[in-house]
């Protein structure tokens, strides 16, 4: 599945962690490239915005999307 990211979240920024509530992108997070392998890197931003948006999240039926998106390849 591909999907298309408008230009403006462009940025210097390589790579980033995507959140996506239905068809919402809810937050982006800039991710270290060279960190991304080691475990736990990943769920320590899931777990932080899952927490952040927690009442968002309970108000929808299906749990949130994360995708990691290479601005570079895009």
């Amino acid at each position: 599945m591909f999907f298309y990211i408008e230009p403006v979240l462009k940025s210097n920024i390589p790579m980033k962690l995507m959140m996506y509530l239905g068809n919402d992108l809810i937050e982006a997070v800039p991710l270290d490239q060279e960190r991304i392998p080691k475990p736990g890197y990943l769920g320590s931003f899931k777990r932080n915005l899952k927490e952040k948006y927690k009442e968002m999240i309970m108000q929808f039926a299906e749990p949130p999307e994360f995708l990691v998106i290479n601005f570079q390849q895009a």
